[in-house]
């Protein structure tokens, strides 16, 4: 593996329409592609509004099969014409009536490696996602890809440790959160939890969060997507706070070593002491 990785994530508007916000993925691929990067992730629920604001059956619609339905078959064509691992955050129908909030992996060469599904779901004003979504039972995978390992983990997930620490534990070496959150409501910790999980978990993260304001509800979502690396440190500056934006930055893996070997939290881990975190 190389010891930089040119990584990216996508932060775009909500354009009215299912088809033009795919057309916007796929442009920001070729994008991405142009400019060196090996990895791309979008924001959560990637192709549509974030319709959680509201609890209406209508938008079970946007659900398909993964990895058998036709976004997927799409991307997995772009991922192989332009060599670049690709990371997308869909709504999943695993059955009629059996729905999940999950993120498909593909590899450079187009092939479907995988996928996760959300596991801590929220049901809260304005973010009413145990409506739309049952939890997810996938655990925590690690993808192999050609850029080195990579994890997911989405949204609301991240204010939960439990599941960067097995991200961690299986190898991951960048985890991508891909977000939908607004203005006001999470701005204090966005720019601390996944931080704290990289220092923690000694690897990059990279954060995605959507921008504007849809239709559908007053929550305005404030971009601001980034990658961190496992000192804490912005990998570059942090996009935008209202505007769509493609980040493509360097991220220097050779870090990960130097990180790990200097604190070693991995060795000095009591799992045998942690018994109680898991009572219910």
């Amino acid at each position: 593996m190389s010891q930089v990785i040119r990584a990216a994530v996508f932060q775009t508007a909500w354009t009215g329409d299912k088809e033009s916000m795919i057309q916007v993925h796929e442009q920001a691929v070729r994008d991405a592609a142009a400019q060196g990067a090996q990895v791309l992730c979008f924001q959560e629920l990637f192709y549509g509004p974030y319709f959680c604001q509201v609890q209406d059956p209508a938008f079970y619609e946007y659900a398909e099969q993964i990895p058998e339905g036709p976004i997927v078959r799409r991307f997995q064509a772009l991922a192989k014409e332009h060599g670049i691992v690709l990371v997308l955050p869909m709504y999943e129908e695993e059955q009629p009536g059996v729905l999940y909030n999950t993120a498909a992996v593909i590899d450079a060469d187009g092939s479907y490696l995988g996928k996760y599904r959300k596991t801590h779901i929220p049901q809260v004003r304005g973010f009413w996602e145990k409506f739309y979504f049952r939890p997810g039972n996938s655990g925590w995978p690690v993808f192999d890809t050609k850029v080195g390992r990579v994890g997911v983990y989405i949204c609301y997930d991240r204010h939960f440790p439990e599941g960067w620490r097995a991200l961690g534990l299986a190898g991951a070496e960048i985890v991508f959160n891909p977000s939908a959150t607004s203005r006001g409501l999470s701005g204090y910790l966005w720019q601390l939890e996944q931080p704290a999980a990289a220092v923690a978990n000694e690897y990059f993260v990279g954060a995605i969060n959507r921008v504007g304001v849809e239709e559908y509800g007053d929550n305005d979502f404030y971009g601001t997507s980034y990658f961190v690396d496992p000192e804490a440190q912005f990998v570059g500056e942090v996009a935008s706070d209202k505007e769509p934006e493609l980040v493509v930055r360097d991220l220097d893996m050779a870090k990960l070593r130097e990180v790990r070997d200097r604190w070693q939290f991995y060795r000095d881990r009591a799992p045998g002491a942690y018994g109680p975190l898991t009572a219910p």
